[in-house]
């Protein structure tokens, strides 16, 4: 495997985490449960990313709640970087 086909896989593999989160963020979880292992893990390694991002761009207030622009924000961004180097 070469390295840009390395780097294109391991990008995808996090839009793919990224995309996750988001489904996941949908559902109740159960504390203890193996749902909440995988959503644990999910925000484990999406949140160093999407944390500095949601911190500096706020939410978008929709009447009584906000959409969180970090998650379209970082996707956009990788993917523009991802192309960038060709995958």
């Amino acid at each position: 495997m070469s390295g840009g086909s390395f780097l294109c896989t391991l990008g995808n593999l996090y839009l793919l985490a990224i995309f996750a989160r988001i489904v996941v963020s949908w559902f109740p979880v159960q504390p203890g449960s193996t749902f909440a292992s995988i959503v644990g893990f999910l925000y484990t390694i999406t949140e160093p990313v999407l944390g500095p991002i949601r911190r500096a761009v706020p939410a978008l207030r929709l009447g009584g709640m906000g959409l969180d622009l970090s998650p379209i924000i970082v996707v956009f961004g990788m993917r523009i970087l991802l192309g960038l180097v060709g995958c």
